[in-house]
């Protein structure tokens, strides 16, 4: 999903949350979930598109509707110790759509 059809769906309400998803590495990838399905957001090219920190990824988001935001951390601990990968065992946490430091 493109950033253009990702406003589109915000606006239009069908989107049931954002997840902000913090890779290794200082890299973060954002996803739309929509009727339980993940959609990443790509750019042009169809490339994931790469965000800096929770900041950067308000500053793109700031003319949305407000929207339930989560901050994803995957748990590869996890997989490195062999118990496999588990979805359910990535740390969810919501946080504030609007920045505290922002009006």
């Amino acid at each position: 999903m493109n950033f253009v059809e990702l406003r589109a769906y915000a606006i239009a309400g069908k989107i049931d949350e954002l997840n902000l998803i913090s890779m290794e590495g200082g890299i973060y990838l954002l996803e739309a979930r929509m009727h339980g399905a993940a959609y990443p957001l790509s750019d042009a090219h169809d490339k994931m598109v790469h965000l800096r920190s929770v900041e950067h990824a308000r500053q793109m988001l700031h003319a949305f509707p407000s929207l339930p935001f989560n901050l994803v951390h995957t748990l590869v601990h996890d997989e490195m110790c062999g118990l496999g990968a588990n979805v359910e065992g990535n740390l969810k946490v919501p946080i504030a759509f609007r920045s505290a430091w922002h009006h």
